[in-house]
Order: C-alpha cells, then structure tokens, then sequence
C-alpha cells in the first residue's frame, strides 16, 4: 500500500467493520456510543464495528453516523480514513465546555472557528492556517435550528489535546484571554484535517458542562442529566441536517490553492 487511499481503503473497514459501499454519502461524527445507539433504534438497522475501535450504523436515507472515540487523534484519524469514502458533508455532533457566563447548558453553538491547541493539527498545517467549518454546510445546519424555533450560539471553540484541566487556574487565565465560547477535545482537528482532506465539515455542538467554575465540572451525574434533556434534539437536529443537505441545501464546493 504505497498512497494514502490504498491506506484508507483498507483501514476504514478495519477500524469499523463496515464495508466501504456500506457508507452513506453523508456522515455524522460522534464520541458517544448512545448516539449510535439511538440512530440504529430509530432507523431499525445494525450498529457494526462492535468491539471494532469505531462503531457505525448507516440508514436507509444514505446517512451513516461513527463513534471515532474521543481526542484529537482520533478525529484526525477518521477524517483521514473518510477519504476511502468522500462523503458530501460530514457533521460532528459533539459536547463542549462553556467557556462564556452567556453559554448555558443545553445550549447549541455552530462554531464560526476553533482555535488548534491540540497539537495533532500541526502535522497537516502550520499553526498560521485558520480551523473552519465549511461555511455552506453550517449555512444550512442554522436554518434547521432556527425552523425549529431554537436559539443557538456562534464564537470561537478552543480545542484542546488535555484532557483533566478543570483544576489549574492558570489554565483557567490563559482561556480567559483567549475569549472563547467554547472548549473541547476535537473540533479544531476535525476542521483541519478535513480541510487536508478537501472533505465538507462542521459541527454542531451541545453544552454539557461548565467547567470554569467548580460547579460546573462535568460529573457522572450532570451527564445523565444533559443526556435526558439535549441528546435526542442534538441527534434529530443532526439528522435531519444531513437528510436534507443534498436535496435542498447550497452546493458545497472545494477550492484548493
């Protein structure tokens, strides 16, 4: 295997059990298994790739949802394997920090760019090169928000390669000053590599937690609780962004220097 789609073509099946013809032309991205879960159960079709690195179902509509894991290496990683299947337009629906005391929990924020602390990024660009969303595909992701009549945030996300930080106030300062709306651990590589990639992406994120203020750091059971209340509309929302994306949504396409 001496190119970078040989590669793909044979690791993408390997990491998720799934046949390549298998995949849909439209992908959701996801680090939460109850998100596979909850598609499959709604669409009656199999969740494959169980005790594979990355589970996947697909419907009959021609969207497949992924559960890559969580990170920043794992983001790279399946949106270098994506290119075994070029999608139309990929969408991660995530869960990220509040950085903001106008970000509640609960609420959805479409991130305008997300600032590369990961690290993982700088193998595909140098640090000068912005992390952004393809513009057209959240275009359309804000127009299924808003027909619901749902209000949602746009700002910055700091993406971040460290995982337990909730307690270092120096860190705490640095955000600050960054400005912020948001934090997690892969939007910023997801746009990156997906850029690399010339593959359409976005993300749609879910506020689960406040994690500037001690009260606000995620427990086993505050999640519970976002799961109950935000998961499902986070889902359908996702859903039927890229059910539609094709039919009535602006034609994204790829420019390259």
């Amino acid at each position: 295997m001496k190119t970078k789609l040989q590669i793909a073509k044979n690791w993408l099946p390997r990491y998720t059990g799934t046949k390549l013809d298998d995949f849909g032309d439209f992908v959701i991205l996801t680090n939460f298994q109850n998100y596979i879960t909850k598609f499959a159960e709604r669409f009656n079709c199999d969740v494959k790739g169980i005790g594979k690195p990355m589970q996947t179902a697909t419907n009959s509509k021609g969207v497949s949802i992924i559960n890559f894991g969580i990170g920043s290496a794992n983001a790279a990683t399946i949106m270098d394997l994506l290119v075994a299947r070029s999608p139309k337009g990929v969408l991660f629906l995530g869960k990220c920090g509040g950085l903001k005391k106008s970000t509640e929990i609960g609420h959805f924020i479409l991130p305008t760019a997300a600032i590369r602390g990961d690290g993982t990024s700088d193998d595909y660009f140098p640090p000068e090169v912005p992390a952004l969303p393809s513009f057209k595909l959240h275009k359309f992701v804000s127009d299924k928000i808003l027909n619901r009549n749902l209000e949602y945030r746009t700002g910055v996300i700091y993406t971040t390669n460290r995982r337990v930080w909730e307690w270092d106030n120096n860190f705490k300062k640095y955000l600050k000053k960054l400005g912020a709306i948001g934090i997690d651990m892969e939007t910023a590589t997801l746009f990156i590599v997906g850029y690399a990639n010339q593959i359409a992406r976005g993300a749609l994120l879910l506020v689960s937690d406040l994690p500037m203020i001690p009260d606000g750091v995620k427990t086993e059971e505050s999640d519970r609780i976002v799961t109950q209340k935000f998961v499902d509309l986070h889902l359908e929302i996702g859903i039927e962004a890229m059910t539609e994306l094709e039919a009535k949504g602006e034609q994204i396409k790829h420019f390259t220097y």
